[in-house]
């Protein structure tokens, strides 16, 4: 079967002019007008819409479009012009329940007009740039409606009224507002901002401005923040009811500005309820509510962040001064630490923790800490006193959390340097008088130290440790040796301390009693002979003995007491009166200690062994001091003159602050030397510069020692200056 053909089909117009009636366009669109006023009065139900879109589409397939047209805008113009009587019409609340049913019924007669001229619309608009049919009856409606005097101001009126009202307390109905609002829209976003939103917001800063001044005359802080707040939450649930999502950004903005800006400092400093006093009183949501309506506003954070710098610094400064408080540095610090936890709780809780807030608390504590030269002692005594005795029965958290929070407190120090001094001269008697709560803590808190400072600032309290565990290995190995000719004598319990890891004073060698010094030098004895090239050189201010003592009556008691105490009591064996003369030859321990120690032999209430004649607190030259036979205490161990850590008296103080002075200045030239190492050539103030950035995570230099170590420097032949610029200095290889 052979394939058919392919054919070419092509349609030609008539050969013919086909020719049209003249009265066709009049008549046909005289029966679309007819349609159109039929949709606009109800009566659509009997028109047939088919027969209703042909006609349209041969109009405009005849070329009749602009006819079809123009004669919609015509008739469309004449019925809105109908409806706007209707509408301005209505009395009182009926009027927009009348503008918002005829906008409806304008919509669904645009949208049955819209399916008539569907054809229209697609060519005969495009191709001659004319507005499609939709958006053509939102114009007119726009137009005649929106924009007709009598209504465009009676409208605005009511709709602003009605929020009005309802910012009273009144009830109103949403669903037409909204209604409305969204009618606006449809005409375009201009029309909504012009002829409604842009009033609107003018009116609302009218009104929250003068509400604001109405609060803030009778409301104290807490109060007003709370309307603030009420009224801002308000007018977002306005938005999400009844106006434009893009208005709440605007009418949120009004709000803030009129009842927050405007009246920050008056609320901030407001008497007995601004922000010191919710900071002072712990308001977490007073505090919350301010944080988060002045985050709102530009300067809202600065305003809070300022005045709550100010409060603290004001505070701390009073407390690290006050001459009250530092009679107890455990105190002070435990207030400071007390301190820093209520305005970590307030960021924690109330400002959602923003770093903002953290780094102002940490710059205030810096500031006042310093203040007060003393703080690096203080913190030590506090950390002193816990591992003492205020950590006993304490969980190894919570003495975590204790050691941490000094930690925290470490941080702010500048004088870290100071601190160690001080530390190590407390862990040193904690150590040898056996008095630490917890090896685990103290090696915690090393640790801790360690961490923050470097092995550097650590070693030397490492070796301090290291030394007290060797000494017990020799004690072992020097009773193992001395076994058989120990016999009923004194049991000697020593701690030998690496000279350069201890903070031990040079102090005048006391003279020991007979037994004691016996078995001391069998000691000596021993250890020089298993350790070659070392010297012992007893340090008796810093030891303690166990004595046996029968007093009237037969009674006993075992005396916890110093060396120098030991010395003293040891002297009242052979004899039952002694002047402080005698004693003072007999023991050779210098003019105050003696004093401190017999003070608290003879003049402590119940630790009283020794009667001094005559009575009085302080001890002088001419006192006599006899054994008190009728000493009495209900413990059998009783602890004499037990010093724990004092703070220092002014000479110790000096003398410790030159100490410190001192160790600095190798530091700061071995600093000087590192950077002109590298850099070779540099300025003065540069120098001073990068040695205080090097240095000053243990203290901050002065610039007057840091340029006296440069002068040194210059002197040894380190550096020297340049010839032709006097400021610069170069380095000597």
């Amino acid at each position: 079967m052979s394939a058919q053909k392919k054919r070419n089909f092509k349609i030609e117009a008539f050969k013919h002019r086909v020719e049209v009636d003249p009265k066709y366009a009049e008549k046909t669109w005289k029966i679309l007008e007819h349609a159109i006023h039929e949709i606009y009065n109800h009566n659509a139900s009997g028109l047939s819409f088919e027969e209703l879109y042909r006609n349209a589409y041969n109009m405009v397939l005849h070329k009749y479009g602009e006819k079809l047209y123009s004669g919609l805008v015509t008739t469309m113009t004449w019925h809105l012009k109908e409806i706007a009587k209707s509408i301005e019409a209505a009395q009182g609340g009926l009027f927009l329940e009348e503008l918002n049913r005829k906008w409806g019924d304008h919509n669904k007669a645009l949208q049955m007009i819209r399916d008539i001229l569907m054809y229209m619309d697609r060519t005969f608009v495009p191709s001659n740039h004319k507005t499609p049919v939709h958006e053509l009856g939102l114009n007119l409606w726009r137009d005649n409606i929106i924009h007709s005097h009598k209504i465009q101001t009676r409208l605005l009126d009511t709709l602003l009224d009605l929020i009005h009202r309802e910012r009273k307390g009144e009830v109103i109905n949403r669903g037409l507002m909204r209604n409305i609002t969204k009618m606006l829209m449809d005409l375009g976003s201009s029309v909504y901002q012009e002829d409604f939103e842009r009033p609107f917001l003018e009116v609302s800063a009218s009104f929250y401005s003068g509400e604001s001044q109405q609060f803030i005359e009778c409301c104290d802080c807490g109060d007003y923040l709370k309307k603030a707040e009420r009224r801002l939450n308000e007018e977002m649930e306005r938005v999400s009811h009844y106006l434009d999502a893009k208005s709440e950004a605007k009418i949120t903005s009004v709000v803030e500005k009129e009842m927050i800006a405007n009246h920050m400092q008056r609320l901030v400093h407001m008497e007995n309820s601004g922000l010191v006093n919710m900071l002072v009183d712990d308001k977490y949501e007073d505090l919350s509510r301010m944080y988060n309506l002045f985050r709102r506003v530009p300067e809202g954070f600065s305003t809070i962040r300022d005045v709550m710098t100010s409060h603290l610094r004001e505070t701390g400064k009073q407390l690290v001064i006050d001459p009250d408080r530092l009679r107890d540095p455990v105190d002070f610090v435990q207030r400071l630490l007390d301190m820093k936890d209520k305005h970590d709780k307030i960021i924690n809780v109330a400002f959602n923790n923003d770093k903002t807030f953290q780094n102002a608390l940490n710059s205030s504590f810096e500031y006042f800490i310093n203040l007060n030269n003393r703080s690096p002692e203080f913190i030590s005594l506090y950390v002193d006193d816990k591992l003492r005795k205020g950590l006993k029965g304490v969980t190894e958290e919570d003495v975590e959390v204790v050691l941490d929070k000094v930690m925290m407190l470490f941080r702010y120090l500048q004088e870290k340097d100071v601190f160690e001094k001080y530390y190590k001269q407390h862990l040193a008697k904690r150590l040898l008088s056996g008095k630490t709560v917890s090896d685990d803590a103290e090696r915690s808190m090393i640790v801790k130290l360690k961490t923050e400072c470097g092995y550097q600032f650590t070693s030397k309290l490492e070796g301090m440790f290291t030394d007290m565990r060797t000494s017990q290995d020799t004690m072992q190995g020097f009773y193992a040796s001395q076994y058989s000719e120990m016999g009923d004598g004194p049991t000697l319990a020593v701690q030998v301390l690496t000279t350069g890891s201890w903070p031990t004073q040079p102090s005048a060698p006391c003279n020991l009693p007979a037994e004691i010094l016996s078995v001391c030098e069998k000691f000596r004895a021993y250890y020089l002979g298993t350790h070659t090239g070392r010297r012992l050189t007893w340090q008796t201010n810093m030891g303690t003995a166990d004595i046996k003592a029968t007093f009237g009556k037969g009674q006993k008691h075992e005396l916890n007491v110093s060396t120098y105490q030991m010395c003293v009591l040891m002297l009242f064996n052979s004899a039952d009166c002694s002047s402080y003369k005698e004693i003072e030859q007999a023991t050779e321990i210098p003019a105050s200690d003696l004093k401190r120690c017999l003070q608290s032999l003879a003049c402590v209430k119940g630790k009283n062994v020794l009667r001094k004649e005559p009575m009085s607190k302080d001890i002088a030259e001419d006192d006599a001091f006899y054994f008190n036979d009728k000493f009495t205490s209900k413990f059998i161990k009783v602890k004499i003159g037990t010093v724990v850590a004092q703070k220092e008296s002014e000479p110790e103080k000096h003398e410790t602050r030159q100490r410190v002075e001192e160790d600095r200045k190798p530091q700061i030239e071995a600093a000087i030397v590192r950077i002109m190492k590298s850099r070779r050539v540099l300025d003065h103030n540069s120098i001073v510069t990068e040695v205080t950035t090097q240095l000053q995570s243990r203290f901050l230099p002065n610039p007057v020692v840091i340029k006296k170590r440069i002068e040194s420097l210059i002197e040894r032949e380190f550096l020297e200056r340049d010839k032709a610029d006097r400021k610069l200095y170069r380095y000597l290889a």
